[in-house]
């Protein structure tokens, strides 16, 4: 296990390594969770990929010119073709 030390600046901000942000893909705005453990603090991301997956896939399907419509029924058209139609 490694530890890293931070320092606590003006109005209690701290920076993280960029080596723990690019290990983690941490970006700005991502949350993290602080746990007080008594002795001292455990800081943890706390991110789903699932606002991000969502971001990348409107994107493409907008640089791509490609309606919502159109985006669902080639989702139908791969889950027919390989079986994986969840009722």
């Amino acid at each position: 296990m490694n530890t890293t030390t931070i320092q606590l600046r003006k109005r209690g901000t701290i920076t993280l390594p960029v080596t723990i942000r690019e290990k983690y893909r941490l970006e700005e705005g991502d949350p993290l969770t602080l746990i007080d453990l008594g002795e001292g603090v455990f800081l943890s991301p706390k991110r789903s990929l699932l606002p991000k997956l969502a971001q990348e896939i409107e994107h493409l399907r907008q640089k791509h010119g490609v309606s919502t419509e159109e985006l669902i029924a080639g989702v139908a058209e791969q889950r027919a073709k390989y079986g994986t139609d969840v009722e």
